[in-house]
C-alpha cells in the first residue's frame, strides 16, 4: 500500500425525507474522515403519505438549511460539493417547486432515482465492509431500498415506499411483509436466505444502539454490530410496550428517532421474516459514503479500508515518517502461524505504532489503547478493536490490567498473542529509535529454541541495556532464549 493520498475537503448535502444534512470530508481518499456534520430535521416527507406533497413549513426550514450550508461550504473552501435529493423530493407532486426555490438559494440538488439511491447505499456498505455478501437495506423517511451485494459489487436494487415517515408509528409488520412479498423480485428474495442483512439509515442505527444499550455492550460502536433475527423480534416487542419518552430516558434514543423507532422495528421484523437472513449487521456507511466511493479509481477502491485509515493516521501522528509496513515485516518471522485476519490486525498495529509518542509519557499506553479501541475505523468488529487495543497497549509499555470489559470480548489467549505483537513492536521501536534505516539492516528470528537478534558489528553500540531488556521480554513471551548475533 502506498502512502495515504489526501483529498478534499469535499462536501455532500443530503436532502432526505426526514433530515437535510451537510457533511464535509477530508483525510484519505479511501476512508475519508468527517470534518463537519450538521443536520436539520426538516421532515420534508412527513405529509407525503397523506397529501402526496412536501410540507410547506418543512420546505421553508429545509431551504433555510440549504442557504446556511451554501455559505459554510464557501468558507470551508470545499473542492467539490454534491447535493442530492431522495424519496421525498422525488415522489412529491410539489417537488419541482422545492427544486426551483433551492436553486434560488444557490444549491442545485440532483434528484436521484430509487434504483440509484439503492446502488449508492450499497456502495457505501461495500466501502466499509468489502467482504459484504447479502442484502443492503437502506431505510429512510420516505423509502426503503434493498440491494444485493457480493464480491465487492452491488446488484440491481429496488426502492419501495416504506419509509418510517410514510408508515407512521402504527406500522404493522404483517402488512409490511405482504408489501415486501409483492414488491421485491423473487431473485432478490432468494439472495437474503441465510445471508447477511446490512442495515443503513439513522432509524436502523437507533435500533442497533438500543440493542447495545439494553445488553450493556462494553464497546457500543454501531458499525458491524451483529444481531440475530430472534433478537430483532425481542427488541421489537420491547419497543412496542415502551413509550418514546421512556426510550429516551432509559436508552438515550434521540427524540426524533424514538418517534420513528416503532416503524423501523416493524420494517426490520418484516425483512427478517421475508428474507430469512442468518444475521443482521449495522453499517455506519451508506448513501453519502457511497457517493464518495463511486468517484474513486479502481485501484483506490481495492485498498483495505482499515489499513488505509491506519496508514493515514500513522503518517499524520508519527515522528520520522511511515515505516509501518517495514516494522511488520521485521516482526513477522516471530509469528509464522498468524492467520490472514490476524496478520491484518498485526499490520494495523504496526501502522499505528507511533501514534502516541507526543502524549504524556505516563499516559501513552492509555492514549494508544483509546486509538485502537475507539478510533474511527471501519472493516473491523468489536473483537478486532479489542485485539488492536491490546497490541498498542503493550507496544507503548502498558503493563497494567487491560480494560476488563473490552478484554472480555476476546479469549484471553488471543489477547496474550496480541500482547506479544506489542512487545515485539516495542523492541523494534526502541532498537531503531523509531526510524526505518536501522530496521532495514537488522533482523530478528526464532532459531532452534532461541530468539536471534542480528546486528552488524558496526551497529553493536545500538544494543543498549534498555534494548537488551526489551529483547529479553520478547524472548520470554515467546518462551525462547535471547541470543545476540553480530555479523
Amino acid at each position: 500500500m502506498t502512502s495515504a493520498r489526501p483529498f478534499g475537503p469535499v462536501g455532500i448535502i443530503d436532502i432526505g425525507s426526514n433530515s437535510v444534512r451537510l457533511v464535509a470530508y477530508g483525510g484519505s481518499e479511501r476512508v475519508p474522515s468527517m470534518l463537519f456534520n450538521e443536520k436539520v430535521m426538516a421532515g420534508l416527507g412527513r405529509d407525503l403519505g397523506s397529501t402526496g406533497q412536501l410540507n410547506g413549513d418543512a420546505m421553508d426550514l429545509a431551504l433555510e438549511a440549504l442557504a446556511r450550508f451554501r455559505l459554510l461550504a464557501k468558507e470551508m473552501r470545499l473542492k467539490k460539493l454534491h447535493a442530492v435529493a431522495t424519496a421525498a423530493v422525488r415522489d412529491a407532486s410539489n417537488g419541482d417547486e422545492f427544486l426551483r426555490r433551492a436553486k434560488k438559494s444557490g444549491i442545485e440538488p440532483k434528484v436521484i432515482s430509487g434504483e440509484e439511491e439503492a446502488r449508492l447505499a450499497a456502495l457505501g456498505v461495500i466501502s466499509a465492509i468489502p467482504q459484504a455478501r447479502g442484502i443492503v437495506a437502506d431505510l429512510g423517511g420516505g423509502s426503503l431500498e434493498l440491494t444485493p451485494v457480493r464480491d465487492g459489487r452491488p446488484g440491481k436494487g429496488v426502492s419501495l415506499p416504506l419509509g418510517v415517515l410514510r408508515l407512521g408509528s402504527k406500522a404493522f409488520a404483517r402488512a409490511i411483509v405482504e408489501r415486501l412479498k409483492a414488491g421485491v423480485p423473487a431473485d432478490l428474495l432468494a439472495v437474503g436466505a441465510e445471508a447477511t442483512l446490512y442495515l443503513v439509515g439513522g432509524s436502523f442505527r437507533s435500533f442497533v444502539q438500543l440493542d447495545m444499550k439494553e445488553a450493556q455492550h462494553p464497546l457500543p460502536i454501531v458499525h458491524q454490530h451483529c444481531l440475530t433475527p430472534d433478537r430483532v423480534r425481542e427488541l421489537r416487542a420491547l419497543i412496542r410496550v415502551t413509550p418514546p419518552e421512556e426510550l429516551r430516558a432509559r436508552f438515550g434514543i434521540a427524540t426524533n428517532r424514538s418517534r420513528t423507532l416503532p416503524a423501523a422495528a416493524a420494517v426490520l421484523d418484516a425483512l427478517c421474516r421475508v428474507l430469512e437472513p442468518a444475521r443482521v449487521t449495522a453499517s455506519a456507511f451508506g448513501l453519502r459514503e457511497g457517493i464518495l466511493f463511486d468517484d474513486l479509481e479502481a485501484e483506490t477502491r481495492a485498498q483495505d479500508p482499515l489499513l488505509a485509515a491506519a496508514l493515514e493516521v500513522g503518517e499524520r501522528l508519527g515522528r520520522f515518517g511511515d515505516h509501518g509496513h517495514l516494522l511488520d515485516r521485521w516482526i513477522a518471522p516471530l509469528f509464522p502461524d498468524d492467520s490472514m485476519p490476524a496478520a491484518r490486525l498485526r499490520l494495523a498495529a504496526c501502522l499505528l505504532a507511533d501514534v502516541a509518542w507526543n502524549a504524556h509519557p505516563d499516559f501513552r499506553a492509555e492514549w494508544a489503547v483509546d486509538m485502537g479501541v475507539h478510533g474511527n475505523w471501519v472493516a473491523i468488529d468489536a473483537e478486532g478493536r479489542a485485539i488492536l487495543g491490546r497490541a498498542l497497549c503493550s507496544g507503548f509499555g502498558g503493563d497494567g490490567a487491560y480494560d476488563p470489559k473490552v478484554g472480555a470480548l476476546v479469549e484471553e489467549r488471543v489477547l496474550e498473542h496480541a500482547d506479544r505483537w506489542g512487545k515485539a513492536i516495542r523492541l523494534a521501536q526502541r532498537l531503531s529509535g523509531g526510524t526505518a534505516s536501522i530496521l532495514k539492516r537488522t533482523r530478528i528470528e526464532p532459531r532452534e529454541g532461541a530468539l536471534v537478534l542480528t546486528l552488524r558489528r558496526s551497529d553493536e553500540g545500538l544494543y543498549s541495556e534498555t534494548v537488551a531488556k526489551r529483547f529479553r521480554q520478547v524472548a520470554a513471551a515467546l518462551e525462547l532464549e535471547p541470543v545476540l548475533e553480530l555479523g
